[in-house]
């Protein structure tokens, strides 16, 4: 296989772990925004008295619930949102090492495309530079 398929194949998957690297970044961005906002409404609970009535939004209604059970809700959802975040983190972890090596691959290959085009030149400034004697 030749140099240049290989450097136009290393690119395109380097392009395409930018593209993972970017999704995987917008969704942690996601996890984060939930995450501040189930903590916002667990402090709003914290506030509450047993006489404070709960409702849950179902669609267009609000349905009452139960105190104890919209907290549990929460910090189900909470503790969801944090193992997400961490398996995320992981992922972009993970893609920015093999960028990294893809990057690596591609520095060698567009190395030695130029060792392999000095080579290829330095033959013909040889015989141009002769003189007769």
């Amino acid at each position: 296989m030749s140099l240049a398929i290989k450097l136009q194949q290393a690119s395109a998957e380097f392009q395409k772990l930018q593209g993972d690297l970017s999704k995987a970044v917008e969704a942690r961005q996601r996890l984060d925004a939930q995450l501040s906002e189930n903590e916002l409404v667990k402090k709003e609970f914290a506030q509450l008295t047993p006489e404070n009535t709960v409702f849950k939004q179902i669609g267009p209604v609000l349905v009452k619930q139960d105190q104890a059970e919209a907290k549990s809700n929460v910090e189900t959802r909470l503790d969801f949102i944090r193992g997400e975040i961490k398996r995320v983190e992981s992922q972009i972890k993970d893609i920015e090492s093999k960028q990294e090596k893809k990057k690596q691959e591609l520095v060698d290959i567009q190395t030695a495309l130029q060792q392999q085009a000095q080579q290829n030149a330095a033959p013909s400034k040889q015989s141009s530079t002769t003189t007769p004697a």
